[in-house]
C-alpha cells in the first residue's frame, strides 16, 4: 500500500466530513419519525425498528471512519456534528 500524501489525507477527511454529515441528517430524520411514532402511540415496533436501523447506521459510520484512521473518525464526527447542529436548527425553525 502506498504512503498518503497529505493532500490524500485531507481529501479522505473532507469525503468522511460529507458522509458523516450525509449520515447525520438521515439519523435524525429517523429519530423524528420514531419520535412522532412513539408520541402518536402507534405501537412499539416500528418505533424499536427504526432505532435499531438508526443505531445501526450511527455504528458502521464511525467503525469504518476509525478503520480509515483518526483523522478519517474524526472528520465523520464534525460533520455528524454538524449535521446535529444543523436537525436542531431546522426543529426550532418550524416551532415557531
Amino acid at each position: 500500500m502506498m504512503p498518503m500524501t497529505a493532500a490524500s489525507e485531507a481529501a479522505r477527511a473532507v469525503s468522511m466530513a460529507v458522509v458523516g454529515f450525509g449520515c447525520g441528517l438521515l439519523y435524525f430524520a429517523v429519530l423524528k419519525h420514531t419520535v412522532a411514532d412513539i408520541t402518536a402511540r402507534r405501537g412499539w415496533m416500528r418505533p424499536a425498528a427504526l432505532s435499531l436501523v438508526r443505531l445501526g447506521l450511527a455504528a458502521l459510520l464511525f467503525t469504518v471512519a476509525a478503520k480509515l484512521g483518526a483523522i478519517s473518525l474524526l472528520a465523520a464526527f464534525l460533520g455528524f456534528l454538524a449535521a446535529r447542529t444543523w436537525a436542531v436548527h431546522a426543529a426550532k425553525r418550524r416551532h415557531r
